[in-house]
């Protein structure tokens, strides 16, 4: 039986006859279902209101021509998450802004395997249908609203990483949200178009995880070193290791850590160069911890002049309280 609003263009029975507007219709589509929804979106000539692509396909459809699969001109708005765009999922953006989850690609939480992915079930599971269908899960937990997923714009996931963008001022300071708030929470105009936004998630519901920007001003080093840093909370950590030149004396890194900054309970740093042709003490003039993006204005938190020991552990402790996520 069908609904009064079901749209059947071969009858030209078009919506807006029996109560209904094509800027109310919202269509989420995953994998080859996004597609789908832009071939519906480009019959009614974009006037749909959102489209939504969760993990779009990518096999055949990342050098067809706009008219074949989803891009911005299929609704008057389109936002796309991706989680497998080396494997199932689609690496160009097609939307007004696209959100890749942990650079796109490999997820938190999904198997690896060596063995082929075709001949053996249980490893097609784990690396290819794990990443492609991480988007939905993400997409369902986003509209529980346990915790914002926010997207930092930036061109590459190689630069989010080095903390190269840390903030939204291109859309005003406010980042694109995933789930269903009206143009993900954009406010600007015009919308941006294939707008690629970059964030961290964690490997089970609700997948949130907070960006933490760490940045190191080492003295200048005689030999090269390898300096691991530690971030700490009563049950969990986070590690990074940072391989020191003797060039540079800046570095930074985002990392996901899954308590916000006011519940780091403290930092530790070791030096874990090899004996020989490695610097032996390594001098840092300050290790800064700070979040983003931040619900609430806090200052980074700072050591300084740190002398880190070959072959002893160098930490320090934050006395912190703060609120819950």
């Amino acid at each position: 039986m069908q609904n009064k609003c079901d749209v059947e263009r071969k009858t030209v029975l078009i919506p807006q006859e029996h109560g209904c507007k094509l800027e109310s219709f919202h269509f989420i589509g995953v994998s080859l279902g996004a597609h789908v929804a832009g071939f519906v979106g480009t019959l009614f000539e974009g006037k749909i209101g959102r489209i939504t692509g969760l993990d779009p396909a990518g096999p055949m459809f990342k050098r067809a021509n706009t008219f074949d699969r989803l891009d911005p001109s299929d609704a008057q708005f389109v936002d796309a998450i991706h989680t497998d765009s080396d494997y199932f999922g689609i690496s160009i953006p097609v939307g007004h802004v696209d959100f890749f989850l942990n650079g796109g690609k490999d997820q938190e939480g999904c198997t690896r395997s060596r063995f082929s992915t075709i001949l053996v079930y249980i490893p097609v599971y784990g690396y290819v249908i794990c990443d492609h269908m991480r988007a939905l899960h993400v997409y369902m937990s986003a509209l529980n609203g346990s915790c914002p997923l926010k997207g930092i714009p930036c061109s590459s996931y190689e630069d989010f990483k080095r903390g190269q963008c840390v903030d939204c001022g291109v859309f005003k300071g406010t980042c694109p949200t995933i789930g269903l708030s009206e143009n993900s929470g954009l406010t600007t105009s015009p919308l941006p178009k294939e707008q690629k936004l970059f964030l961290l998630t964690s490997s089970s519901p609700p997948f949130c995880a907070h960006h933490i920007l760490l940045q190191l001003e080492v003295s200048p080093l005689d030999r090269s070193a390898e300096v691991e840093v530690t971030l700490r909370t009563e049950s969990q950590r986070t590690v990074k290791t940072f391989r020191l030149r003797t060039s540079t004396t800046s570095y930074t890194a985002v990392l996901a850590h899954p308590v916000p900054l006011c519940q780091i309970a403290s930092i530790e740093m070791k030096n874990t160069g090899a004996r020989f042709y490695r610097q032996g003490d390594i001098h840092l003039k300050s290790v800064c911890l700070s979040e983003f993006p931040s619900l609430r204005r806090e200052d980074p938190l700072c050591v300084n002049n740190i002398n880190v020991r070959r072959g002893s552990l160098w930490s320090h402790d934050f006395v912190q309280v703060c609120g819950v996520f």
